[in-house]
């Protein structure tokens, strides 16, 4: 399958929960705005938290990836056997605390080596409530970057076959990269 067929496969699964959501908070898809184009330096920081729109076709040359897509949490499982029924593999699994909005992010970089397209898969959560379903049992290779970001991050995958400590001292009731943890 192409790049463009999974981002119409996506596109319908980010599709589904705008739905639900009131015509004036649902987001449309947008291309990534060329230089030129793009708002002055200070607005581009202001807007840096905010969460990025569902669906944004990339510069891979700039960006490192084709396509950047944001889900609902229960919505990952789903993507994950998108990408996986066309042969994506999973690169990478980590979070982002977005500390100021009480907010964490899973992002999940995944990988078609026939045709060199990159698609990153964001979900938001909340930091108080750090939890969304594991892919591992889509990816078996996941199991040890859903670990690694529990780890650091304190998320928590639902349904995950074993967090316990991958890198951290067995012991450890911290996540050291929490942006308000202190040694």
């Amino acid at each position: 399958m192409s790049l463009a067929k999974v981002r119409e496969a996506l596109a319908a699964l980010v599709a589904a929960s705008q739905e639900e959501l009131p015509p004036e908070e649902a987001i449309e898809s947008v291309t990534e705005e060329t230089p030129e184009a793009a708002a002055p330096e200070g607005e581009q920081a202001e807007e840096a938290a905010a969460p990025p729109p569902p669906l944004v076709d990339t510069n891979h040359a700039k960006k490192g990836f084709h396509l950047d897509v944001t889900v609902a949490p229960d919505q990952v499982v789903q993507a994950a056997e998108i990408l996986d029924g066309e042969k994506y593999t999973i690169e990478a699994v980590t979070g982002v605390d977005w500390i100021k909005e009480e907010q964490m992010e899973v992002v999940y970089d995944y990988c078609d080596t026939a045709d060199f397209s990159r698609v990153v898969i964001r979900a938001r959560i909340p930091r108080a409530t750090p939890e969304l379903p594991t892919i591992s049992r889509v990816f078996p290779g996941a199991d040890w970057h859903e670990r690694e970001t529990h780890d650091f991050f304190g998320i928590t995958f639902v349904g995950h076959p074993d967090l316990s400590p991958l890198l951290l001292p067995e012991d450890a009731d911290y996540h050291p990269l929490l942006k308000d943890f202190t040694a």
